[in-house]
């Protein structure tokens, strides 16, 4: 049994040397399945080895969201712009049109509403039969690393990693953060390494001080969370840090729905994160494109 107290404190994370994708463009993926690595290939560019996916699944557990009151208003036009969609088979269902041919991320657990003091005792919301049936590139499920529900949270990753498997069906696991809950380089390099473990196949996380290092100790691709609304010059700037520390694609929601001009935000996401881009250029596009559009 391991012992947390006898441990010593990580620090060879081999930065100067990238874990090999060995004939793969997404590192610990060559060994999957050829449906698994098809699925894979839709949500990250095989060019690029990145994903811009955008979010608007907040409706789970949120409502009506500022933003999000019409899917079908505000999710459409934004839909072309980007590589994934991750949202509920509820709303994609009821408002989203089937002919954008996106990699679809469908959320597979429901974990209670905002109402609720702890949303760490969830359950699997949505069985893989339906995630074949809406042709979904992957199901993504929350987990609560160090929450009081944390094992029943792990099992819900477990079980619907072991269903998706079935059927080469990857799992995208969120790294939640509750209000008692850490924000901290030692917390996500935890959270992010117990979920690959545990046999995810892409961790969603938060951006971090040492963000680096989170990055290099997980063995599969991380997607950086947008979080709440920044200033849109502030979150370009959080997509260029991300991508430049590691990570292999950003999951932009609030950012987007909520900017003065979304559909500029998400040519501006795209440049730094499929063109490699930096901030200043992102931001000088956004407010060009934002202009012209308006």
């Amino acid at each position: 049994m391991a012992d947390k107290d006898g441990s010593v404190l990580a620090k060879d994370y081999g930065l100067d040397t990238p874990q090999a994708a060995e004939g793969f463009h997404l590192k610990g993926m060559a060994h999957c399945g050829w449906g698994m690595k098809d699925r894979l290939s839709k949500i990250f560019r095989p060019d690029t080895g990145k994903t811009v996916m955008l979010a608007f699944d907040h409706g789970y557990i949120m409502g009506a969201t500022a933003g999000l009151e019409r899917l079908d208003l505000t999710i459409e036009p934004l839909a072309p712009y980007a590589d994934a969609l991750m949202a509920t088979r509820g709303g994609l269902r009821t408002c989203i049109t089937p002919n954008h041919n996106k990699a679809v991320i469908l959320r597979a657990t429901s974990d209670g509403t905002v109402l609720k003091d702890d949303m760490s005792k969830g359950i699997v919301g949505v069985d893989v039969d339906d995630a074949v049936r809406m042709n979904a590139s992957a199901m993504a499920v929350q987990c609560f690393v160090g929450a009081e529900y944390e094992c029943q949270s792990l099992e819900n990753l477990v079980r619907v990693i072991d269903a998706g498997n079935r059927f080469d069906i990857p799992t995208l696991a969120v790294t939640a953060v509750g209000k008692e809950m850490e924000r901290t380089t030692r917390y996500f390099t935890l959270a992010t390494r117990v979920l690959a473990e545990l046999g995810a196949h892409i961790v969603k996380t938060y951006y971090c001080d040492d963000f680096e290092k989170v990055a290099a100790a997980c063995p599969v691709p991380i997607v950086i969370a947008g979080g709440k609304k920044l200033p849109e010059r502030d979150a370009l700037d959080m997509v260029y840090r991300s991508i430049s520390d590691g990570a292999a694609g950003v999951d932009m929601g609030r950012n987007v729905f909520q900017s003065e001009c979304p559909v500029a935000m998400m040519e501006a996401i795209n440049t730094i994160v499929h063109d490699g881009e930096t901030t200043n250029h992102a931001w000088d596009m956004f407010c060009y494109e934002m202009d012209r559009l308006s």
